[in-house]
């Protein structure tokens, strides 16, 4: 019972092999060992010989040399391949023969830190049992800092700790502003870890640098000037990364000289079911065959999902379906399902996570369901087996998950299982991207204006800053326009050639490293009678997350907002059990402000189109939504808001086809965008409309007064082969100007234009490091950014936006040729959620309108 015997059945079941849309083998890898360093301390060897430590991989040598040199090395290599040696050997080193010598460690994350401290501590106290008078040794006091040390413990971490394991979130609100007590820990700061540099990215990583501006700030203010160390899955650009996060000139270290055994990477796509509407069977169903196959032939096996509801259903599933018994080679001991198939994710205590990581190291936990949280480095030892549902998001991440399998030399399989979004759907039919394509970049924009504002803001708390001096790479000019700005709105005061902090709050508290604003709406449930807090979301995503009527997930649990109110930043929720979501409705505008890049765009046909990028105001609305059937998606009702527009100034990339463009395809028929000819008879039976309805809106009420209310076709004028039967009074509805919009946007035909954005933005995040919520999409046959010619336009959802959009501008042709591949392969007949979005409600779809736009702007091949 092994990997290996499982994959010889799954050759041979058409059930299974039919549905492998790929099957890659690598060969193992051997090992590549050098000498130990000649200059470690004596203890430090001893510590490595039992840990059974003779040699060193090449590039656990590489770094320590890099390290030596005074170099800021940025560590690339696989999972489990040694990297926390590669960093810890050179640091230890370091500290026990340099007594007064620091040392700060961030991860990405509380769980990260705590599980690596554990190991760490254990070498130390290793190496020091091993210190003798033969060698000087100075003892190494090691502690985590982070939001779970006890307060009264705080104190001595601070005077006395030598090696402090943290994360970027406590450095920021917990360490830095209270600099004064951490003296001399800033005064003898000599290196600064780095763990899973990838991570760093987005808003988070550009909000990371600047927190590491102001460490580099207080750091030079005691005296000190630390060395950097990085580590990073693969991903495109990981020098371009550490640079601009430490804003200092970094080594690549990337000839992983660690073994692998032979892996197996599958992409798997559930079997279609309905191939006129592309529908497919459930990605979770076959995750859950796959899953017990595997269990069967005792494959301990991690099943990474995207979401918490992903996670909660699949645990359940399997512990509903799965009989461990029928595996004749796992001990009767570990056959009760609860102890054998975890789930780990976020809203788990940490005693709750510790006991599943134990138990997968000792084989006791069989399956485990995860989100992210175990891609990262935390110890779980080897599985044989793991299982995405969907694609991770990126590139690296799907790398990095599949990483998990494998130990020492035996057989592991990594499957991809994918989902009926359109960018599983691409990557399940073109495999080649994965071997072909090197992974993602990383984007960061530290300097973006609202981050930037609110940590020279944290920095002036922490010092005052002096006429002309800069903030890390931002020029002392640049940064007085910050501090003037602050000054005129009573934050600082101005003495003595230095800005002073002045006001009553805490900057740092109320500034959150996940978005870019601190506004957050809190998510209030009533706990016997009190309202207690369970979450929070930015302000900017409120109205989309957080709606009356609104579901709202927090922990695999659902809750129905009750209200919002955007005055007290305060969203009231109760729990409620239902088996649907909600999706909001969103009306958006966009405006241009200024064009920063723009380019001819060239297809089968000649010239057809522009690209362009530049600044644009966008406004949005949420005006109602739709409450929607898990794993149907059958769509139950569509509901009317009434919300506060908002407005976001951020960067865009937007396509403009040309007028020669659009009139071949309005010649061919495949352009639906013009406005309806409503035939001869449409001014009088519009005027009888509104008199039946007796000149009222029929959804609000609303009395006509000064200018005539809208007639609407119930059922689209379009799907009609005659304006008389479009135009019959039961067809026709009166509505407000307001209503009307809102029930344009709920119930339309799809046009191809609208299809080209669906397709765009649902594949640009296999361009960018970066989630799909991360950006936005627009379509108008009339655009304000392209002189009225019809644009899709892709944003950034970041105020000022982080970079995503004009990657996307520099990546075009990639990205409109994937697009139309996309396009061309899927299976469904007119339109479907895995490649140009379903048809409208009522409507039809725009799959053939939508690929004549895109060979129109792509060239074949």
């Amino acid at each position: 019972m092994s990997v290996s015997s499982l994959l010889n059945l799954w050759r041979t079941e058409p059930s299974i092999h039919e549905n492998i849309t790929d099957w890659r083998s690598f060969p193992s890898r051997p090992a590549h060992f050098v000498s130990l360093p000649k200059q470690l301390h004596p203890a430090l060897l001893s510590a490595l010989h039992e840990y059974g430590y003779n040699q060193l991989y090449t590039h656990q040598k590489e770094a320590w040399e890099h390290v030596h040199q005074g170099n800021n090395p940025v560590i690339v290599s696989g999972t489990a391949s040694g990297k926390t040696l590669a960093y810890n050997l050179p640091v230890i080193d370091h500290l026990i023969q340099n007594c007064d010598a620091r040392a700060l460690y961030l991860f990405p994350t509380k769980a990260l830190g705590q599980d690596q401290v554990e190991n760490l501590r254990k070498f130390i106290e290793i190496a020091t049992h091993y210190s003798d008078a033969s060698a000087t040794y100075h003892p190494v006091s090691l502690s985590v800092y982070d939001g779970d040390t006890p307060s009264h413990a705080r104190p001595a971490i601070r005077s006395a700790a030598r090696l402090i394991v943290s994360n970027p979130d406590m450095l920021h609100a917990g360490i830095l502003p209270n600099h004064a007590s951490w003296a001399e820990f800033f005064r003898n700061l000599k290196f600064v870890v780095i763990d899973e540099v990838h991570s760093y990215r987005g808003v988070f990583g550009s909000h990371v640098s600047n927190v590491l501006r102001r460490l580099k700030r207080i750091a030079r203010f005691y005296g000190a000037n630390p060395q950097w160390i990085f580590t990073s899955a693969t991903i495109a650009n990981p020098v371009e990364l550490a640079e601009k996060l430490a804003e200092e000139p970094v080594s690549l270290i990337d000839e992983d000289g660690a073994p692998r055994g032979p892996r197996n990477f599958l992409i798997y796509n559930p079997p279609l079911l309905d191939k006129e509407l592309g529908l497919r069977r459930s990605a979770l169903l076959e995750v859950i065959r796959l899953t017990n196959d595997l269990l069967q032939y005792n494959v301990q096996t991690i099943i990474f999902g995207r979401a918490r509801r992903t996670i909660e259903l699949i645990l359940t599933y399997l512990r509903e379906t799965t009989d461990l018994s029928r595996s004749n080679s796992i001990s009767p001991n570990i056959t009760d399902k609860i102890g054998a198939i975890r789930g780990y994710r976020s809203g788990y205590l940490a005693k709750q996570r510790r006991e599943i990581e134990s138990g997968l190291r000792v084989g006791q936990v069989r399956a485990v369901v995860a989100t992210n949280a175990l891609e990262l480095g935390i110890d779980i030892g080897g599985m044989g087996a793991v299982i995405l549902v969907g694609y991770p998001g990126t590139i690296a991440s799907t790398w990095q998950q599949s990483g998990r399998a494998g130990r020492s030399d035996e057989v592991s399989l990594a499957i991809l299982v994918a989902t009926p979004t359109p960018i599983d759907q691409f990557l399940a039919n073109h495999p080649n991207y994965y071997y072909s394509r090197s992974p993602e970049n990383a984007l960061i924009n530290p300097d973006n204006p609202l981050i930037l504002l609110n940590h020279i803001r944290c920095a002036a708390f922490e010092l005052p800053f002096k006429n002309d001096e800069p903030f890390g790479n931002v020029a002392g000019q640049q940064v007085e326009e910050y501090l003037e700005f602050l000054t005129n709105s009573d934050v600082l005061h101005y003495s003595g050639e230095k800005y002073f902090w002045m006001a009553d709050s805490y900057p740092s508290e109320a500034i959150t490293l996940r978005s870019a604003t601190a506004q957050r709406v809190l998510l209030q449930i009533n706990n016997n009678h009190h309202w207690s807090t369970i979450g929070e979301v930015d302000v900017e995503s409120a109205s989309r997350l957080v709606h009356p009527g609104a579901i709202y997930l927090h922990e695999a649990q659902s809750f129905l907002v009750d209200e919002l109110d955007l005055d007290q930043h305060i969203a009231r929720m109760r729990s409620i059990d239902v088996d649907f979501y909600t999706q909001p409705q969103i009306a958006t505008a966009v405006e241009l402000l200024d064009i920063s890049d723009d380019k001819e765009v060239r297809g089968d046909f000649g010239p057809s189109a522009s690209i362009i990028h530049g600044e644009i105001a966008v406004n949005t609305q949420v005006t109602g939504f739709k409450r929607i059937k898990w794993f149907t998606h059958e769509i139950m009702s569509i509901e009317q808001l009434s919300l506060p527009s908002s407005e976001l100034t951020t960067t865009g990339f937007w396509l403009a086809l040309n007028e020669a463009t659009v009139d071949k395809l309005r010649q061919d028929k495949l352009w639906s965008n013009d406005p309806n000819d409503y035939g001869p008879n449409w001014e009088s039976q519009k005027n009888q409309a509104r008199a039946r309805d007796s000149f009222r809106c029929q959804v609000c009420n609303l009395l006509e007064h000064e200018r005539a209310h809208h007639v609407h076709h119930k059922k689209p004028f379009r799907l009609f082969s005659s304006y008389v039967v479009a135009n019959q009074l039961n067809n026709l509805v009166t509505l407000c100007p307001t209503c009307h919009r809102r029930v344009e946007s709920a119930i339309r035909i799809r046009s191809g234009l609208s299809g080209v954005a669906y397709s765009l933005v649902s594949l640009a995040p296999i361009f960018l490091m970066c989630d799909s919520r991360d950006l936005g999409v627009h379509s108008d046959s009339k655009s304000p950014l392209a002189d009225g010619a019809p644009a899709v336009v892709i944003y950034d959802l970041v105020p000022a936006g982080i970079g995503f959009s004009l990657r996307l501008f520099e990546l075009h042709t990639e990205l409109f040729r994937s697009a139309r591949d996309l396009v061309t392969e899927c299976e469904c007949t007119d339109g479907c959620p895995s490649c140009v979005g379903p048809g409208g409600e009522d409507g039809r779809g725009s799959k053939a309108e939508a690929l004549a736009i895109f060979k129109a702007i792509t060239t074949q091949g």
